[in-house]
């Protein structure tokens, strides 16, 4: 079974802000995405909108034919966004204003009555919910705890030892048993953070994960080769 690729567009919204005009047009990039093979499309309205804002969730979730997966705080006013819009896909991740990218994952134990009450409105209005969490075996039964249906694993810290040449078999062997735990648990597992198309291909050999979310490198290397190029380069690493 091939590994589903979503394809995060948030920094077309970047390139977008640093000249203050409507162009590029991150809708446009999302229905190409999917024309090229992406599976769906994920964007991140964070609370500062320092990239994508309210405008193109309203647009890209008008879109029916966008699988649209939204990352987003726990939050009072993401919450009611959430249930406005009503996306395909929520990812509940952490955030930060003085953060560059996010930095680890979700912390649950911190957060429980919040985040139960967040999933279950979620589920409650038929919006499939994953938390963006550390790959650890307490993290995964506390989402199973919540009744969240998918977790996405980061993987910034394997991501950053391949790209650095170095060892990173603990840190693959811990995220194949995340990875089979969570299976186990009846949760869906996801993987982001950090990932092109070396960390891809290794990490693609973790039969229990079904999905990567990708962003940044995909954007990247779409500025140099062009989308159809990327997305399709990686859709081959993950059949």
């Amino acid at each position: 079974m091939s590994i589903r690729l979503g394809v995060n567009i948030d920094h077309v919204a970047t390139i977008r802000k640093a000249r203050g005009e409507k162009h590029p047009e991150p809708y446009i990039v999302a229905k190409k995405a999917l024309k090229y093979g992406a599976d769906s499309i994920t964007i991140h309205l964070r609370e500062d909108r320092r990239h994508i804002n309210d405008n193109d969730l309203k647009l890209i979730s008008s879109i029916k034919s966008i699988p649209l997966n939204l990352e987003m705080a726990s939050n009072s006013e993401m919450l009611s966004i959430a249930i406005k819009y009503k996306p395909d896909f929520v990812c509940i991740v952490p955030e930060k204003r003085n953060e560059i990218t996010t930095e680890g994952g979700l912390n649950l134990k911190k957060n429980i009555n919040k985040l139960k009450s967040t999933i279950n409105i979620f589920n409650k209005n038929k919006i499939r919910t994953s938390l963006f969490i550390n790959p650890t075996k307490k993290d995964i039964k506390f989402s199973k705890l919540f009744n969240a249906k998918c977790v996405e694993l980061h993987t910034g810290k394997i991501s950053n030892q391949i790209k650095k040449n170095k060892k990173y078999t603990n840190h693959l062997k811990n995220i194949k048993d995340c990875a089979k735990y969570a299976k186990s648990l009846g949760l869906e597992v996801h993987a982001g953070h950090g990932m092109d198309y070396k960390t891809a291909k290794i990490l693609s050999k973790v039969r229990e994960i079904e999905e990567f979310n990708i962003g940044h490198f995909i954007i990247g290397e779409s500025i140099i080769f062009g989308l159809k190029t990327t997305i399709g380069r990686f859709k081959k690493i993950l059949k």
